[in-house]
């Protein structure tokens, strides 16, 4: 491992007094051969804050903050690769939450391993012997793919709600699995992920989605979110959607119930449209129970998911994008749709076009893990391409008359940006609409109070 390490992990470990070590997930994944250039560089010691600085000085790293009261350093190098370091501790909570209520430095490698999540994650590289240490018996466990305890799951979890969380995603990245202890100890404690901040939940769940990017593979985002049903955490956290869970759908259509489609609607899903895929029938659950239907649930799971990302604390625009897509996934599911109002819709929505394409293309794959083209696609394709060879404009800028030449008819004010617009879906049925004259005399054939 010793040859991976920056050039100042290594400075910074000879200028130290103490033993320095690497933990965590890059060890971890160095042992599993799936080792990345963009690792995680989580650091530890026995050795006070101090110590560090001043070898951090010595060896022309940064130090960007310091927090006495965790031990913890965080340090930049030269070339930008930052650094967590945190001193060997012992930590108490209060149940469930994620915030340490009392902590206890330590020079005892064992006492700090006990205070992580899983054995996996404690194994300790010392950079200057260029030896791993193995505190809690992690190695195994990173060989047969296992995710166990540091302590009792009861302990761990009951601990620090997070870890539910973290289980999940840890899984999805990893493709390890938890043992029976695991699993039995978070579904005991499942409850404890609504005392988590909810920004640090969605962290959690938004890397869980991207999995598929590490180690754990394709099957990542799915596999996470089975552990999340099967521990009851995706419950407690999203429960619009877990109702879902048993959810029996047309047979015709369907081979899985709602939440499995939904899940499966993520495998095939490209990691822009995930959250959509996760939520695209959240609505569902709803509209079956209040309506003993789900006609309504595009609309219905639109509002829902809308709800849920507002209280996660998601990112704001997308979750209005996710939103959006979640509204439009079933826009003329049948294909009765009239080519004239799909052509005002692709333009309405030309900026969600491929994601929307991407989502529906999920959606239909999910159905009875279908890989050909969704219908409804290669529909909404073709027209689109219709357009494109006719030259149709798909912003105001391109059409070829501008505000200036309504200002000059007549118009002003709030009705050149309605008129500017009449034009663009008037071009948008048919592109050789889009020329000087042809646009003015549409203008005079809609405004003739104004000429």
């Amino acid at each position: 491992m010793n040859q991976l390490l920056p050039r100042s992990l290594k400075a910074l470990a000879a200028a130290m007094q103490h033993p320095l070590y690497v933990v965590g997930g890059s060890v971890r994944d160095y042992l599993a051969g799936c080792f990345s250039a963009s690792a995680d560089w989580d650091i530890c010691s026995p050795a006070a804050e101090t110590e560090v600085e001043r070898a951090a000085a010595v060896c022309g790293m940064r130090v960007t903050s310091v927090y006495r009261n965790t031990g913890t350093v965080k340090l930049t190098d030269e070339e930008g690769t930052g650094f967590e370091f945190t001193r060997f501790r012992s930590d108490k909570y209060v149940r469930g939450l994620h915030t340490p209520a009392e902590i206890e430095f330590t020079e005892d490698m064992v006492r700090d391993a006990r205070r992580r999540d899983f054995c996996a994650n404690a194994v300790y590289y010392e950079i200057g012997a260029d030896a791993f240490r193995d505190p809690l018996g992690g190695i195994p466990d990173i060989r047969n793919r296992c995710l166990r305890t540091v302590a009792p799951a009861e302990k761990v979890f009951g601990e620090d709600g997070l870890r539910l969380a973290r289980l999940a995603r840890l899984a999805a990245e990893t493709g390890f699995s938890p043992d029976e202890e695991c699993l039995a100890g978070a579904t005991r404690n499942c409850a404890l992920i609504r005392d988590i901040a909810p920004e640090r939940v969605y962290a959690e769940l938004d890397r869980l989605l991207r999995a598929d990017r590490k180690a754990g593979g394709a099957q990542g985002p799915y596999r996470g979110l089975c552990i999340l049903r099967a521990t009851g955490v995706l419950r407690e956290l999203l429960p619009e959607l877990a109702a879902g869970d048993g959810m029996a759908q047309r047979a015709d259509f369907h081979a899985y119930d709602v939440l499995e489609h939904s899940f499966k609607c993520v495998y095939y899903a490209p990691l822009s449209v995930r959250w959509a895929a996760l939520l695209h029938d959240v609505g569902k659950p709803f509209c079956f129970l209040r309506d003993g239907n789900f006609h309504a649930h595009p609309e219905e799971g639109a509002r829902l998911a809308a709800d849920i990302l507002a209280r996660l604390k998601a990112p704001r625009k997308s979750a209005e994008r996710v939103v959006r897509l979640v509204a439009l996934h079933m826009r003329d599911f049948d294909l009765r749709m009239k080519e004239s109002k799909v052509r005002r819709d692709i333009l309405r929505y030309a900026d969600l076009l491929d994601d929307l394409f991407a989502l529906r293309q999920a959606d239909y794959s999910a159905c009875k893990d279908d890989l050909s083209p969704a219908p409804g696609v290669v529909k909404w394709r073709a027209v689109l391409a219709a357009m494109r060879a006719e030259g149709v404009p798909f912003t105001l800028k391109e059409l070829a008359v501008s505000g200036d030449d309504l200002a000059a008819f007549g118009l002003s004010g709030k009705r050149i940006g309605e008129a500017l617009e009449d034009m663009l879906f008037y071009c948008a049925q048919d592109g050789s609409r889009n020329t000087r004259a042809a646009l003015l005399k549409h203008l005079e054939h809609i405004y003739k109070e104004n000429v």
